[in-house]
């Protein structure tokens, strides 16, 4: 199911999310302060692009919650509804389910990205 589940997601539109977030990552890599930015940007190009059989987990300290709660005033808030708002979208119809349990993986990631890694 896992791979199955993978090609159709980069069929249906995870090869370019991927590409649109390795992008992001490039340009914000570009300056000193943006790399920091950059480097979650990668991190969410790679779960996005091959999202099934990966899971996220949390290990980041006192320095990721803070990095965190600078993330989401500025940005992580948004992306994480637009993620849940697609999950939603996908979960109306019976097929879409697996992909809609994607897309709120993909909503907590882009909501705390800073102390998380991508495993799988």
């Amino acid at each position: 199911m896992r791979l199955l589940g993978n090609i159709l997601w980069i069929i249906l539109g995870g090869l370019v999310l991927a590409a649109s977030w390795a992008v992001v990552g490039l340009i914000l890599c570009v300056t000193i302060i943006g790399i920091p930015l950059g480097v979650q940007a990668f991190k969410m190009a790679g779960l996005t692009l091959t999202p099934f059989g990966k899971h996220v987990e949390y290990n980041g300290g006192t320095g990721s919650l803070l990095l965190n709660i600078i993330w989401i005033i500025l940005v992580g808030w948004w992306l994480a509804i637009g993620y849940v708002a697609a999950s939603v979208a996908n979960m109306i119809t019976i097929i879409g389910i697996p992909f809609g349990i994607q897309s709120f993986k993909m909503a907590k990631l882009a909501l705390m990205p800073f102390g998380a890694t991508v495993v799988g």
